[in-house]
């Protein structure tokens, strides 16, 4: 068969080992951002941790242990922090969008000013491992900071630091618009459509849909991706393979 069926409503799915270093507010773990259009669910694998959340109504803390789930909707900044080996399972609404730049860190005011001084902060370069794990913690730390100032902001009772970054974010993005739609409109929205057509289908009697079942697998890839909350293991789906019968055929 020609292509490789999407995952379940179109959601991109990765695995997360939480960042094990400390920060400067004596925690452990990745760096807090927020997702523009897509709500984000965690299924904890292992470990202990939690979410830290800010969003107009105030701080949160989420306990993370195993077996739990939480999600959060678009414009909830959230920090992972990594207590004993926090792993989770990443479902992710909207696959496509969060790798076409759905997601904008917490930095301070001045490196949100415009696209190229937010790339020069978020970028991790090339080099060894070491060096790049090196400017990934640099990077979150940056991320922190402007997190506290934030969360000062809403907790003292302003909010006014919260409304423009969120008017810093949408301005950052405000060019990749067009292809955030595509890649919608060929993933969430063709699996929505599919399913209206499934059903109209089946009113009429016709199942021929169903003979056109399949199964796809996708290996356990390497978590060595260097994520904004820790080590991320991505399941692409162009790497997905239709399993073979018992006798190799």
């Amino acid at each position: 068969m020609s292509d490789t069926p999407l995952l379940p409503a179109g959601v991109g799915m990765s695995r997360l080992r939480v960042y094990p270093w400390e920060t400067a507010d004596h925690l452990h773990g990745g760096s807090p951002h927020m997702h523009l259009t897509c709500t984000e669910c965690y299924v904890v694998l292992g470990g202990r941790g939690e979410l830290h959340t800010l969003t107009a109504d105030g701080l949160s803390r989420v306990p993370l242990a195993a077996g739990d789930a939480v999600w959060f909707t678009p414009g909830t900044i959230h920090r992972a922090v990594n207590i004993d080996g926090l792993q989770v399972q990443v479902i992710m609404q909207n696959d496509g969008l969060p790798e076409a730049g759905d997601a904008v860190l917490t930095f301070p005011p001045e490196h949100l000013a415009d696209p190229e001084a937010y790339a020069a902060a978020a970028s991790l370069g090339d080099g060894l491992p070491a060096e790049r794990q090196e400017r990934a913690r640099a990077r979150r730390d940056l991320a922190v900071s402007g997190f506290e100032r934030l969360v000062a902001d809403v907790t003292g009772g302003s909010g006014g630091a919260l409304t423009e970054f969120y008017r810093s974010a949408a301005a950052l993005v405000s060019g990749r618009l067009d292809t955030w739609e595509a890649a919608w409109r060929a993933k969430a929205l063709a699996a929505a459509e599919a399913t209206g057509a499934q059903i109209a289908a089946l009113r009429r009697g016709d199942t021929g849909h169903l003979r056109q079942a399949r199964v796809a697998r996708i290996a356990a890839p390497d978590q060595d991706v260097l994520g904004m909350c820790g080590f991320l293991a991505v399941y692409p789906r162009g790497s997905a393979v239709e399993p073979r019968t018992a006798d190799g055929s």
